[in-house]
Parts: structure tokens; C-alpha cells; sequence
């Protein structure tokens, strides 16, 4: 699978409380939950996201409470992908739990800016900066993971089998 977007950078510890906050914990709608997105720590995200843009954050994004909800928003604003330093633990099961396909990459963290057009090859981890024509190689996921992820989550991956 190929995703392509335009980046929304942000910097380390982006918690879980910023990217949805706990006001609006109330629905369990992954549009409502979208319209919210990172307001707390980006105002205008929601208004410049675009289906198929890309996250990247520097270390431990994520953190936080453990909330479902948090990797649902990302996912439903049209995020197609975040790349991350590090990720909270949880946040990073919870990705891969509701599809949301995510990875570690330190190298294009630091190359990529903000605004930049990146593609990315998940299933062999390979992102590219269109803009600069720099690649990075990130871990790709081991299959039965990627086919959880290609799934759109693990309910629906238990669903196909």
C-alpha cells in the first residue's frame, strides 16, 4: 500500500489529551471525534488537513491516557499515516488496533518540514520526501500486522478470517 500527503509536523510529547480532548470524549463517533483533532494543540488543523495527509512528530507521541479515541480522531480527520520518533506504547497498539498505520523513523523526522509532500510504501517501510527527493528506510511491519493494518483494524481483520 501507497500513501502520499502533505505533512503536519509536530514536535515531542503530543499526548493524547491534545490530540482529543477530554471534552469531547462524550461520542464515540469517529466524524464528531475528527471535527476536534488536534484543536488543542493546532486550532487550524481540522480546517487544512486533507484526506491522505501525514503526521510527523518527534519522540513519545501519543502519550498520555490510554484512550482509543485518540488514534479514531487521527484516522477519521484523513490522516494516512504518522511518523514518529518514538510512540507511547499504547497509543502505538492502539494504532494498529483501529488501522491506522504508523512508523518509527528518526532519520525523516529530521529531514522532513512541515508543509513537505511525502509518499510512503508501507509495506516496505520506504518513505520518500517528494518535495527534497530524500528516502528513508523505516522498519516496515511484519506481515500478519500489515494485513491487520490493510484490514482497516484488528475487529475487521478477525471479521475476514
Amino acid at each position: 500500500m501507497i500513501v502520499k500527503g502533505r505533512v503536519h509536523k509536530y514536535g515531542n510529547d503530543v499526548d493524547t489529551d491534545v490530540i482529543i480532548p477530554a471534552r469531547y470524549l462524550n461520542t464515540s463517533s469517529a466524524e464528531e471525534l475528527a471535527t476536534h483533532c488536534m484543536e488543542d494543540i493546532d486550532p487550524d488543523f481540522v480546517s487544512r488537513v486533507q484526506k491522505g495527509d501525514i503526521i510527523v512528530a518527534e519522540d513519545n507521541f501519543g502519550c498520555g491516557s490510554s484512550r482509543e479515541h485518540a488514534p479514531i480522531a487521527i484516522k477519521a480527520s484523513g490522516i494516512s499515516l504518522v511518523i514518529a520518533n518514538t510512540f507511547a506504547r499504547i497509543f502505538y497498539r492502539n494504532a494498529i488496533n483501529i488501522g491506522l498505520p504508523i512508523l518509527e523513523c528518526p532519520d525523516a523526522v529530521r529531514a522532513i518540514k512541515a508543509g513537505d509532500v511525502v509518499s510512503c510504501d508501507l509495506a516496505a517501510g520506504v518513505i520518500r520526501d517528494e518535495t527534497t527527493g530524500e528516502s528513508f528506510q523505516a522498519q516496515p511491519f511484519p506481515p500478519f500486522i500489515q494485513r491487520i493494518i490493510d484490514a482497516g483494524g484488528l475487529l475487521n481483520s478477525l471479521k475476514t478470517k
